[in-house]
């Protein structure tokens, strides 16, 4: 059954500033029907860039344009660029098994290279996965067990070291307040030596 579904490629291409600190990694973006910029976490009902703006700016709206109902892009770069956070996902290419964004429904048909990623960017100090799926992938990757949230396990892959860190998905599907999420990765950007 599965063949007769159309295989998806990833819409957009990894962002990775100069001297990327962090890698932030979800499983893959929501139908483009769904999204308020062509970008990560591009649904408007997502709370990533809410979080984000709690976390590094005390202002949930931070990143968000009332009158055009739409996350301000431009200002997300910038941001992104200012902290050296890259963005990427876990799947390069996928299948929907359901007609919606749920991971619980996406079939992964290539995984991300995460070899070249560190080779690309061997700045990188943690990878941070965004949800309970994502994490999956990279644990099988690194050859661990899934973390726990917001425990950090050290992993030398490819003779790169780093962090990986499981955090919360911020879909509204996942049963966390909005100010939990954000104390969750605001103790994770902290503990990795930025000031909030």
């Amino acid at each position: 059954m599965s063949e007769e579904i159309r295989i998806e490629s990833h819409p957009f291409p990894p962002f990775l500033p100069p001297e990327t600190r962090v890698l932030m990694l979800g499983t893959f973006p929501p139908k483009s029907s769904r999204w308020s910029m062509p970008f990560f976490y591009p649904n408007k009902i997502n709370d990533m860039w809410r979080v984000m703006g709690i976390v590094f700016y005390n202002n949930k709206n931070q990143f968000w344009d009332d009158a055009n109902k739409q996350f301000r892009l431009p200002a997300i770069k910038r941001f992104l660029e200012q902290k050296h956070i890259g963005m990427w996902d876990t799947a390069a290419r996928v299948r929907r098994l359901k007609d919606n964004a749920s991971d619980k429904y996406l079939e992964i048909v290539e995984t991300i290279d995460l070899a070249s990623f560190l080779h690309r960017q061997p700045t990188i100090q943690a990878i941070v996965t965004t949800g309970e799926k994502a994490s999956s992938v990279i644990a099988g990757k690194v050859g661990v067990d899934v973390p726990k949230i917001g425990v950090p396990v050290a992993c030398d892959y490819g003779g790169h070291r780093f962090w990986f860190y499981r955090m919360p998905s911020t879909s509204r599907a996942y049963p966390l307040p909005l100010e939990k999420k954000a104390q969750a990765y605001g103790h994770m950007f902290a503990s990795l030596g930025y000031v909030l």
